[in-house]
């Protein structure tokens, strides 16, 4: 697998009937290996075909909340029992389960001999279509509410497949109410048998796309919204004059509706955007004003030394309000209120990266300046606030563009690393601690961060990633540099006295 994921532009894993448990669960344990290691964003697909659930409310709570269910599309036909199987608890039919799963088995890998599998009859095959036809009722009618007790739970995007075509669904109720409406068309044999016929579905369906056949057979309705419910009804395989016809529109429109709502609440953060931008925009103002400031002090050191002017405290409040909104957003995204592919669309990327490079600076200073490290500890580790970490998230699973490798010509307009000036805080501690500190073996800590701080921060400077405030003549960096050379220089002058001092350094 690590060989694959190291060759490979993007992965799609496929499985069908128990094999795309499999399938399903080697895409979740790669998507989480690849968040862990903080590897590049690799597009990964997993498709399965009649695959049996895998999980309960928790688990699929728990891919949304991941931001994973776009990676999950399940094919399912319009009468296969196999996905529905799960709903009724298995110890019903144990050992009825034994003989489908070993048909099943010999009629796709040894058709020739499928005849010599023991099958059911047909009392108990409606004895299993009858049970979970009852369950599925139950949980339709039931919706979201039954979701806490029910041991499997759907999660990801279902294609639900039929002679006529395929229709598309991504909320976990309206999928178990189409589950239960396309079963109540078919037949107890016809559940059976579907199982086998995902090769005939998407042939057909593909020829269909080939052909790009969108019309409805019959009247068309005026409505363009109809019109869409009506082919959708139509891909189906549910004629209109079938009993549950009406059902499934209605179910058709309810996602329909939840689908669009999403969508929806990514237009409405659009706009609100829109209306926070005059905050940024002040800030961005403030900080060219302290980079063109006679005090040459930058744009940090200036808002963690502010004062009580009208002009400070307006850009502490643009502070606090963008903080608010960027918070929403986060909250919408784990409430599953927008699209899973959200994190990934540039717009949101650029703007969320954009504010942290502006921002975070203000929120480090005004940590540093309340004294919180001294009572919560470093910024850093204990007072970050969690939407940074997740737009850093967002920014380095993004693609990358050549033009991005390019080496700066000059200097740039933000630090590039937003938590530059926490690192610095610390590393301003260390130097302080170093004067005072008797300890070898402390001693040699804190000179390692040091070294480590200041090796990091002329990496920045040379590559030109950092902004001009870094390296104004009264910033607090610029003032970390001096100190660092003059007490280098009196450790040196001291070590032709001292035995135990070499190169500046004291030595256990």
């Amino acid at each position: 697998m690590m060989e694959i994921i190291q060759k490979s532009k993007s992965i799609v894993i496929t499985g069908h009937s128990i094999r795309a448990t499999t399938a399903s669960l080697s895409t979740l344990w790669l998507l989480s290996h690849l968040q862990k290691s903080n590897s590049p964003s690799l597009p990964i697909l997993c498709i399965t075909f009649g695959s049996p659930l895998l999980g309960n409310a928790s688990l699929s709570r728990a891919i949304l909340r991941e931001r994973w269910d776009g990676n999950f599309c399940h094919v399912v036909s319009k009468h296969d029992i196999m996905p529905r199987l799960l709903f009724v608890p298995p110890l019903h039919f144990i050992n009825q389960l034994k003989f489908l799963l070993n048909f099943w088995h010999l009629s796709m890998t040894s058709p020739q001999f499928q005849t010599l599998a023991t099958q059911l009859n047909n009392e108990e095959k409606a004895e299993i279509f009858r049970s979970v036809m009852a369950c599925l009722e139950v949980l339709a009618q039931a919706e979201e509410a039954g979701s806490e007790t029910r041991a499997f739970w759907p999660f990801g995007s279902y294609f639900f497949c039929s002679e006529e075509g395929a229709i598309c669904m991504e909320n976990a109720t309206s999928v178990i109410k189409m589950m239960h409406l396309m079963l109540m068309t078919g037949s107890p044999c016809a559940s059976i048998e579907d199982h086998l016929k995902y090769g005939d579905y998407i042939g057909k369906i593909s020829y269909q796309f080939l052909k790009q056949r969108n019309s409805v057979d019959g009247d068309i309705p005026e409505s363009c919204y109809e019109a869409g419910v009506a082919l959708a009804l139509q891909s189906s395989a549910i004629s209109s004059q079938e009993p549950v016809s009406t059902a499934a529109k209605d179910c058709l429109k309810m996602a329909r509706r939840m689908g669009r709502t999403p969508n929806l609440n990514v237009a409405d953060l659009a706009i609100k955007l829109s209306m926070i931008n005059p905050y940024r925009a002040q800030i961005e103002w403030y900080k060219a004003c302290c980079d063109d400031s006679d005090e040459q002090m930058g744009y940090y050191d200036s808002f963690k030394l502010r004062g009580v002017s009208k002009r400070d405290s307006k850009v502490n409040m643009n502070r606090i309000m963008l903080g608010k909104f960027w918070d929403g957003v986060i909250d919408k995204l784990e409430n599953n209120d927008l699209p899973h592919d959200f994190h990934r669309r540039s717009k949101w990327v650029n703007a969320s990266q954009f504010y942290m490079l502006l921002v975070e600076p203000l929120d480090i200073a005004d940590y540093y300046r309340n004294g919180h490290h001294r009572s919560k500890g470093h910024y850093v580790k204990h007072g970050r606030p969690r939407r940074y970490e997740i737009f850093e998230r967002w920014w380095k699973e993004r693609r990358v563009s050549d033009k991005e490798n390019n080496k700066r010509s000059r200097l740039a307009s933000s630090t590039q690393d937003s938590c530059f000036w926490a690192e610095l805080e610390e590393a301003r501690e260390c130097l302080d601690n170093v004067r005072s500190e008797s300890d070898p073996n402390k001693l040699d800590l804190l000179w390692q961060n040091i070294n480590n701080f200041e090796k990091y921060a002329v990496g920045l400077v040379e590559s030109k990633q950092v902004s001009k405030d870094v390296l104004a003549r009264n910033s607090s960096y610029v003032s970390w540099v001096d100190d660092l050379r003059e007490l280098r220089s009196q450790l040196w002058q001291f070590s032709v006295k001292v035995p135990t001092l070499v190169n500046g350094k004291l030595v256990p």
